[in-house]
């Protein structure tokens, strides 16, 4: 389908594509077999210049939005949805910082995340994961700095990160208005790493506790220069990001959906291929038909957010939404077309099935997102 890219964003997706041809195909199952983080990969997506296409050009980025970004991320999760996922998580290390840095903050880091120093975003808790607001690590003010303790959990990147934008408490009594965000560098006193998740799939990406014991801050690294403004850069940031999930588990279901069509073209059943089947063709039509309509919907929902659309949370939950549904969907479908061959590890399509779970469960789930999404209706603002 043709989705009127300007040649810029022709030349990043084919630049991404061939990237995850060449360097992410050949490595996808040892890396998934393995959990090794692909540093290499991001280092090299580092060099191409990709790690900074939404970053502003005056930080050392290409200057481009989400719309950039769900086009790098739907490429690199066609062929992996989990090295696809360490690059997508940079973003969301970054945007809280593009969108509430002070410019001492943004001329200190941004362009260090252009360049390729991973990034990762730490606001989810034991008891603050659908329920965002109900964060218990705390951050003091003492002298010149802020004193930070608590754990975070299920913290993509991880462990490899070396920026984290982190959300804490700074004024407990004040519940959600008491959030704040800062800052924090891999190395500095008082911040360490906890248990690494053994996950079910996006393996090789990074997921782990953050553990902060008397982590000492400094006053500059509050995120904006002021208490109070975590949530608000919490829920901003995931009003541009879910897009971004969205466009792994659009990717995550292409890259389903070729392995499919090829399979059946050449899985030889009855003398003849499968695909000559009707029952396979009419799965094959369903499930482009679910992709193409996803990919409509991620694509308009990174367009409006790049045009600067006010309310941007009904949309962008819609693509999260449809998108990840669809990805279960459709690996669950490639998983049936493959039959007995797509149940083992020497394919790829079982891999995809458990990329594709976890897009339904992070940054909100789509429990949650479909009650962003009434709430915008009923409140008139998704249109």
């Amino acid at each position: 389908m043709e989705y009127f890219f300007t040649e810029t964003q022709q030349e990043i997706r084919s630049l991404a594509r061939r990237f995850a041809e060449e360097k992410m195909k050949p490595v996808r199952e040892e890396l998934d077999k393995t959990g090794e983080f692909p540093h290499e990969q991001m280092r090299e997506l580092g060099g191409l210049g990709l790690m900074g296409v939404y970053i502003p050009e005056e930080y050392g980025g290409l200057g481009g939005g989400i719309m950039e970004m769900c086009i790098v991320v739907e490429e690199l999760c066609r062929i992996d949805g989990a090295a696809g996922l360490c690059y997508a998580a940079c973003g969301l290390g970054t945007y809280p910082i593009i969108l509430g840095g002070t410019q001492e903050q943004k001329k200190k880091y941004l362009p260090r995340l252009a360049q390729g120093e991973l990034a990762a975003f730490a606001i989810t808790e034991a008891m603050a994961g659908s329920d965002a607001s109900n964060v218990k690590t705390t951050a003091r003010k003492d002298g010149d700095g802020y004193v930070l303790n608590g754990t975070k959990q299920f913290i993509t990147n991880g462990s490899v990160a070396k920026i984290y934008s982190v959300i804490v408490s700074t004024n407990p009594k004040r519940g959600p208005r008491g959030l704040s965000g800062f800052i924090v560098e891999d190395g500095m006193p008082g911040f360490g790493y906890g248990k690494v998740e053994d996950k079910m799939g996006i393996r090789c990406s990074k997921t782990s506790e953050l553990v902060f014991e008397d982590c000492r801050v400094p006053a500059e690294n509050l995120i904006g220069g002021k208490e109070g403004y975590g949530f608000i850069h919490t829920m901003k940031t995931f009003d541009r990001t879910r897009p971004g999930v969205g466009a792994q588990a659009l990717g995550i279901a292409q890259g389903a959906l070729e392995e499919s069509v090829e399979y059946a073209k050449t899985r030889v059943q009855f003398d003849a291929p499968i695909s000559s089947f009707q029952a396979v063709q009419l799965m094959l039509a369903d499930m482009a038909i679910q992709v193409e309509a996803s990919r409509a919907l991620v694509y308009e929902a990174a367009r409006a957010i790049d045009a600067g659309m006010k309310n941007a949370a009904g949309i962008a939950s819609m693509a999260k939404v449809m998108a990840s549904d669809t990805a279960m969907k459709v690996t669950t479908d490639a998983v049936q077309v493959f039959g007995g061959y797509g149940y083992m590890k020497e394919y790829p399509v079982e891999k995809m099935m458990r990329d594709a779970k976890i897009t339904q469960i992070y940054e909100g789930t789509n429990q949650i997102q479909r009650m962003v999404i009434a709430s915008e209706l009923i409140k008139g603002t998704v249109w």
